[in-house]
This record gives C-alpha cells, structure tokens and sequence, in this order.
C-alpha cells in the first residue's frame, strides 16, 4: 500500500513538475519564435532592395540577423521626420495628388490611410474603452472594444430614435483578428475598468486569465452604503388610534 501511494505521489510531482515548466517555457519559446520570424520578415522585405555598399553583410560575409528591421525603423522615421516639415509636407501633398487621380490606386490609398491615422494617432480614441454588451440575446455579456461615436449618415438615421449610439468592435475568441462592427446605443454599453491590452488577454484565453480588478472608491462607499441599509431597523410604523 504504501509502494502504490509512494507512486502515485510520484507520479503527480513528476506531473506538476512538468506543467509548471511547461506554462515558463512555452510562452518564452513562443515569445521568441514570434520575435525571430518577424525579424526575418523585415529582412526578406528590406534587403533584396539594398544596394550592395550599403549592406553590411558585403563586408562582414556572414548574415546579420534585424538588419533590415533597423534600416526599415530608421527610414520610417526619416520620412516621418520630413514630411513634418514645410518641404516635407509639400512632396508627400503632390504624391498625394498624383495617388488621388489614379482610379483604383486612390480608393486604397485614400482607405489605407484612414485606418492608420484612425488607429495610429495619439489625439485617436479607438480602442481605448472595453465594454460588456447584452449578445448574442438579453441576459448573455460579450466583451467588446469601443470604436468611436456613430458618425456621419449612420448616426443621423440611428439617432433618430432619440438613443445616441456608439461604435463597438465584437471580436471573437481565441483569435481576435476578425470580429464584427456594432452599432449599440450607449445605454446598453456596461464600461468595464480594464486597458484594451487586458481585454485581448481575456479573449485570447478564453477567459482563463482575467485581469485583476480594485474597486474604486465610489464603488466601495456604494457597496458599504448599501450594507448600512440592509443592517437598518426598519422604521417605527404608526398606528392609527380608533
């Protein structure tokens, strides 16, 4: 009896041994995996275009992993550099112009960069608020990300009913790369305290890990008001004289 428990008791520290190594490795062997197939990426887009004198690798003959991650950063962030500028500002305006003519070039251009600046701008709000909304029926949450206000001819036809509505990102789980864009009325959007980064995490693990979450201060006076209430003797009713 006691080899057999001896064993089992074995067997499960091997076991959580195991899982407990699995859940510190995976995550860094994926982090890194991920990290060196993007660098790759860059490299296989930058430096077929690189002119030999200007390819580090010509002179040292062996591969230099990032190289045209770095040289793909630095010149992003001199063409973000020039076109801050007046004569910067001027070549991109004619670029723009030439785009603008071209029929099915500017339909892409002109969509392209409405996502990017939508997306990408600091003074932006997309996705900045996560959300619980009643779906797929009345008394089921989904968690959503908060687009922006119904804009432009959306919300002219749906404010019409005296409801103001906002624009909600539902995204499925356990990849949240697709999803669908709602249009809900911002008194059936619960805002939640959680960053958007949380939200993705939430999703991704299908709820597995959940983000802590500290009360504030208003929501702990309202609870303590509360109890105060339930503690109360009820008051002294009045009886009438006959």
């Amino acid at each position: 009896m006691t080899d057999s428990t001896d064993r089992i008791s074995l067997a499960t520290r091997l076991r959580n041994n195991f899982l407990t190594g699995l859940i510190i490795c995976a995550p860094m062997a994926i982090t890194i995996y991920l990290t060196w197939t993007f660098i790759h990426w860059a490299d296989s887009w930058v430096k077929p275009y690189l002119p030999d004198r200007y390819n580090p690798e010509a002179y040292l003959k062996f591969a230099i992993p990032g190289t045209g991650l770095l040289i793909a950063i630095t010149f992003i962030t001199l063409v973000g550099f020039l076109g801050r500028n007046l004569i910067g500002r001027s070549i991109v305006g004619y670029s723009e112009n030439i785009l603008n003519r071209m029929p099915l070039v500017r339909t892409v251009y002109k969509s392209t960069k409405q996502i990017f600046e939508t997306v990408l701008k600091e003074q932006g709000n997309s996705f900045k608020k996560v959300g619980l909304i009643e779906f797929p029926r009345a008394g089921t949450w989904a968690l959503v990300f908060v687009s922006s206000d119904a804009k432009g001819e959306i919300a002219a036809k749906l404010n019409e009913h005296g409801e103001e509505m906002v624009a909600v990102f539902l995204a499925p789980t356990p990849v949240p790369t697709a999803g669908f864009l709602m249009f809900v009325p911002r008194s059936k959007l619960m805002l939640l305290d959680m960053t958007p980064e949380e939200g993705v995490k939430l999703l991704i693990s299908a709820g597995l890990v959940t983000p802590d979450y500290k009360p504030s201060a208003a929501d702990t006076m309202a609870a303590f008001a509360e109890l105060a209430a339930e503690d109360r003797p009820a008051p002294p009713q009045k009886v009438g004289l006959s």
